[in-house]
């Protein structure tokens, strides 16, 4: 009977949650080595979080990432990956695999486990969603250092993810874009799902990764940054806190929260349930980061 109990006391803690973000967006950036998990109990674990929130009438649009599958990609196609300030040089043949792992091979696997869990979902490539302008990094002696087929997304298409918004269903969206050029250009996951949050007008924005949210100490797995005002954020970026992948994370969210999504968080898609846990619970688990 206790356990009975225990959980109608869950299901009480998060009904005032459930109320108040009922038909809200919320944008769920999806990556980490735990979607090349074995383990099929780790990799659909997102996934039910996504259908629960749709159950329970929240929008949950879905962009995902996908590094470590395209790096196996490119190995066995022969070609050689490198990085540059934490992003990916792609000259045409890369972003040739890039587009084809994204979009034709782990885009249609989310669909399919939600689809298969009993949601609603469907699939875009983010060439039909993003478009975007060149990305340029800044070099030592402040030139531009071109790293090939990568963009900055500038505009977001957003009436087909508000199409399936209406009918209920979740957009799943891989992180490419098409350029000026006309050209596929492969783009960082969290920046893409930042502009789809903005321009959705999204409630919140939670990134998923395999670390359990920002660390004081990158070492100590123990010392995540429960809770950060973005007043903070140049500060830990000085003192090397936030750094190398951190940071586009973190300045996407930054982003995200100046253009009006009320809180971000940092979430580790390895621990059961972690999306549900941040958003239904009063402690919540990894890092929210607010204006």
């Amino acid at each position: 009977m206790r356990d009975l109990i225990s959980k109608a006391e869950v299901l009480l803690e998060a009904l005032p949650y459930i109320q108040r973000f009922r038909s809200q967006t919320f944008v769920v950036k999806y990556g980490g080595s735990f979607m090349d998990s074995p383990d099929p109990d780790v990799r659909d674990g997102v996934a039910r979080d996504v259908v629960f929130l749709e159950a329970v009438g929240i929008n949950p649009v879905v962009v995902h990432g996908g590094g470590k599958a395209i790096t196996r990609a490119m190995d066995a196609a022969g070609l050689k990956a490198d990085f540059l300030q934490g992003m990916r040089v792609t000259d045409e043949a890369a972003v040739n695999v890039v587009e084809r792992v994204l979009s034709n091979e782990i885009n249609p696997q989310i669909v399919k486990t939600i689809n298969a869990l009993g949601g609603k979902a469907r699939g875009f490539s983010g060439t039909e969603i993003f478009t975007c302008r060149r990305l340029f990094l800044p070099g030592p002696s402040g030139e531009d250092l071109d790293i090939g087929f990568v963009g900055e997304v500038a505009a977001v298409n957003t009436e087909p993810l508000r199409e399936c918004i209406r009918r209920s269903i979740t957009p799943v969206i891989s992180p490419t874009a098409l350029g000026e050029d006309g050209k596929v250009y492969n783009c960082n996951a969290d920046l893409a799902a930042a502009q789809a949050a903005i321009a959705l007008k999204a409630k919140r924005l939670v990134f998923m990764s395999d670390v359990p949210g920002l660390l004081r100490d990158p070492k100590d797995p123990q010392s995540v940054i429960s809770h950060l005002q973005i007043g903070e954020v140049d500060g830990l970026k000085q003192a090397g806190v936030i750094d190398k992948g951190m940071i586009p994370k973190v300045d996407s969210a930054v982003a995200a929260l100046k253009a009006g999504v009320d809180k971000v968080s940092f979430v580790d898609g390895r621990v059961d349930h972690s999306t549900l846990l941040e958003i239904f619970t009063d402690a919540g688990v990894g890092t929210e980061v607010v204006l």
